[in-house]
């Protein structure tokens, strides 16, 4: 029986709020999130944004995640919001209120991968996109969702991405590091303000994922310097060493499984928590 099957209907009744969700990650937790029997609301900012040196999702990668999400019969409501925008985050939260009955849910995902330099060579431009970005538009997100999710009364559960590189220091994305590391910050105090109101707050630190975000041509670079113009298939020599269990790289839904167990009841008392999600990366001697 496949992790779907099982999963069908543990989330019946619940709306959940995805970020980023137009490909990659956020694409594969909402649909999964909607295979468990969740509605989705679904935003994303459809353009590319100057510090993130590969092609964002675009409105038509976000229509093809709102096409998956009602081949499964779910209500979605699709947005193009730019987390970075507390305004945009505000009337999406507010319309979800109105058509679905509120957000029971939140995963809050959206993020850019930067550029490679040294701190110190780092542009002061794409220092502030990635915060903007990947720290303050989850703390956006936070602001959007919270007071309705309070004024409900019925709990809940937010899971807010961060990364092994919220969890380690790797050189070179001194802005990603950072911002990932102040994600989890943000969670641990989130799960002491919200535990009385039954709300649970969560990260997951996802490894290397097979996403657009770690492949692609700089990447590749950065782990192959050695060869010219090198290849997804170059990079994978050196993706293989990086994990403890034998794999090359994790899929997106992957990290969507562990975030549909932190959304359901069976992750009832789970608070205030960084999980990996990685194959043993973290661990790696």
């Amino acid at each position: 029986m496949s992790a779907a099957s099982t999963a069908t209907g543990r989330l019946d009744g619940r709306v959940a709020f995805v970020t980023g969700a137009a490909r990659g990650q956020g694409r594969s937790h909402a649909v999964t999130l909607a295979e468990a029997g969740a509605d989705i609301v679904a935003v994303d900012i459809g353009k590319d944004i100057d510090a993130a040196p590969y092609p964002l999702g675009t409105a038509d990668d976000l229509a093809e995640t709102e096409r998956q999400i009602r081949a499964l019969g779910r209500r979605v409501l699709v947005r193009a919001v730019d987390v970075r925008a507390q305004s945009e985050l505000d009337a999406v939260v507010a319309e979800a209120g109105d058509t679905l009955g509120g957000i029971d849910i939140v995963c809050a995902n959206a993020g850019i991968g930067p550029f490679f330099h040294k701190t110190w060579e780092l542009p002061e431009s794409e220092w502030q996109d990635v915060l903007d970005v990947n720290l303050t538009g989850v703390f956006h997100t936070i602001k959007a969702v919270v007071p309705s999710m309070i004024a409900r009364g019925h709990g809940g559960s937010i899971i807010l991405t961060s990364s092994l590189a919220g969890l380690k220091g790797y050189s070179n994305i001194a802005a990603y590091v950072a911002a990932k590391h102040g994600v989890n910050v943000l969670m641990r105090t989130l799960a002491n303000e919200l535990g009385p109101h039954r709300i649970r707050v969560n990260t997951v630190c996802p490894g290397l994922i097979n996403t657009d975000m770690m492949m692609n041509g700089p990447t590749y670079q950065v782990f192959r310097p050695e060869v010219e113009n090198p290849t997804q298939a170059d990079a994978t020599e050196v993706f293989r060493t990086m994990q403890v269990l034998p794999t090359d790289w994790l899929e997106p839904r992957d990290v969507s499984e562990v975030i549909r167990f932190l959304a359901s009841d069976e992750a009832r008392f789970l608070t205030g928590t960084a999980i990996p999600v990685d194959a043993g990366q973290i661990g790696r001697g």
